[in-house]
């Protein structure tokens, strides 16, 4: 079926941490007569969704035919899709920038009525004595990981195609994401071992996440605008080693935090204007109910 008669929400990125979450929500969320299209790599992979209610198609984000078939009669799209850490730098510029702006053009062409892009707070670079806004200029650093400039670029190339050719781009940038199940915070302790102990780390639980794309993708006459997904209260280095059971690294509490506002955005706009409230505005509220 070609026609849009059906509005599907095409999903990429389905099986990352945040899309094998968001399409559950999705789901349940989706309106009457809506469906939900995901794009997965293979036939193991889809079925997890598949069993959920939603259609797969079989491919590769990187690979042109493979966009064209998955945006076939498609209305919508939430690009979800990243290449995180740990992957060579030559796939995450593929994935981060190159996918993600093809998809934008071909889903231009396809007529989509709204594409949500999911980016993330590191774009913003270093802090700039405030919590970062949605205009600022972006100074991504690449000290360690493609990740942050590639999605940087991703998100300019896909502004210049709303601003000189109409896709109706709204742009979901997210701090470090965790809760339910997902192995991040532990993950963290990594590279907040020679952290200060008072150093914080902007987050956003899943369940926020997932609203906050929910929200993008509906609420009408935002196209061209830019939402920071953050939770309220940043964690610090000392609240991170004590979640995890484990000692502060010695020292931590003698170090200074060189940029207390490197990473934290301004979350107003999303409040504001898409109606977005945290189910868990921080940590801690989710330890409690049990949904770290």
């Amino acid at each position: 079926m070609t026609t849009k008669d059906m509005n599907t929400i095409l999903v990429t990125g389905a099986t990352g941490q945040v899309g094998r979450r968001f399409v559950p929500r999705l789901l349940q969320w989706r309106a009457e007569g809506e469906r939900v299209r995901v794009l997965v790599r293979d036939e193991a992979r889809a079925e997890r969704f598949t069993a959920l209610g939603a259609e797969a198609v079989i491919g590769d984000l990187r690979e042109e035919d493979d966009r064209a078939k998955a945006l076939d009669g498609v209305d919508s799209v939430v690009n979800v899709a990243a290449a995180f850490r740990g992957v060579p730098d030559a796939e995450a510029w593929a994935v981060n920038r190159d996918a993600a702006i093809a998809l934008g053009r071909q889903a231009l062409d396809a007529g989509v009525s709204r594409f949500v892009q999911t980016s993330t707070n590191l774009v913003y670079g270093p802090g700039q004595g405030r919590p970062a806004r949605e205009d600022d200029e972006l100074h991504p650093s690449a000290d360690w990981s493609a990740y942050p400039p590639s999605k940087a670029e991703a998100d300019a190339g896909l502004r210049e195609l709303h601003l000189r050719h109409g896709l109706p781009l709204v742009t979901v940038r997210l701090a470090y994401v965790y809760g339910e199940g997902d192995p991040h915070l532990s993950g963290a302790l990594r590279f907040a071992r020679d952290w200060a102990a008072h150093q914080r780390m902007p987050v956003v639980h899943h369940a926020d996440v997932a609203q906050a794309l929910f929200r993008a993708l509906r609420v009408p006459g935002v196209e061209g605008r830019v939402f920071n997904a953050t939770d309220d209260a940043p964690v610090t280095a000392f609240d991170l080693y004590r979640l995890a059971g484990v000692p502060l690294p010695e020292g931590a509490a003698d170090r200074q935090d060189p940029d207390p506002w490197n990473g934290v955005a301004d979350n107003l706009p999303l409040r504001e204007d898409l109606g977005w409230r945290p189910v868990y505005p921080s940590v801690w509220t989710a330890r409690d109910a049990g949904a770290l």
